[in-house]
């Protein structure tokens, strides 16, 4: 699952998005690696109700139910689930065939949350002394981006407005969607078999449309990003805390990718 995301911003001031530009200088974009299990804000861009405009904004990255109601619940959950990532295939009906919490995001909340790369895990075979592989595996992290040029790309997302009963207080909160692995993230995240659903500019913009289909939605939540188009390399293990995160590293007997 898409748990850990990097934004690195060098020259670009600007979003560009539905034929609107907006000024980015002052969101704190300059995250070269940060944990969703930090549970901090992210940026990300909302639709304004009502009109073809967007937002920018930080936002709390995790999506909390309604049926959390204070902080100290919040915490206790947290030790069972995790609400950083929403499955696309369970955006309207959780795997029990029950009504997902995440419908509400889905047909009210869609977002986009603002990447430049993200990290995920391959497990890989040790090797034993005589050079054979081992049934035992190592987890060698890879920083994942796109080829295309630009500084930013955009996955989906869907947010909520989560309110703190005890404080009398609100905060939006959101998760990122992910789906079924392409070609390339099969062989990256060969554990799980995810990707975050990262958008071309014009499935961006569809997504924060307002009438949308639930056939739409869903559709538009389950898109494979062409992995011909996409690019990642092995980092450090540590790269959280690396000065460049997305350094390449180099690993004895690393299968190619």
């Amino acid at each position: 699952m898409c748990y850990y995301n990097g934004c690195k911003v060098s020259r670009a001031e600007y979003i560009r998005l539905m034929g609107i530009e907006k000024e980015i200088k002052n969101l704190r974009l300059n995250r070269p690696a940060q944990s969703g299990f930090d549970y901090q804000d992210w940026p990300i861009i909302k639709p304004i109700y009502n009109s073809t405009d967007f937002i920018i904004k930080n936002v709390h990255w995790e999506y909390i139910p309604e049926t959390i109601y204070n902080v100290d619940q919040l915490r206790a959950a947290r030790e069972e689930f995790t609400w950083l990532n929403a499955k696309s295939e369970n955006l309207f009906v959780n795997e029990s065939g029950r009504i997902s919490m995440y419908r509400e995001g889905a047909n009210k909340g869609r977002c986009l949350a603002l990447s430049s790369y993200f990290f995920e895990w391959r497990h890989v075979p040790l090797i034993g002394k005589r050079g054979q592989p081992l049934k035992a595996t190592q987890a060698i992290p890879y920083c994942i981006t796109l080829k295309k040029p630009g500084e930013f790309f955009y996955m989906a997302g869907v947010s909520r407005e989560w309110e703190n009963t005890a404080m009398q207080q609100s905060a939006d909160t959101f998760a990122i969607v992910t789906t079924a692995a392409n070609e390339l993230m099969e062989v990256i995240h060969n554990k799980k078999k995810r990707m975050p659903t990262i958008l071309t500019d014009e499935l961006a913009e569809a997504w924060l449309q307002d009438k949308l289909s639930k056939d739409d939605i869903m559709q538009i939540a389950s898109y494979q990003y062409n992995p011909d188009e996409m690019t990642a390399w092995p980092v450090q293990k540590n790269f959280v805390h690396a000065l460049d995160p997305t350094a390449q590293f180099e690993y004895e007997n690393l299968p190619a990718l």
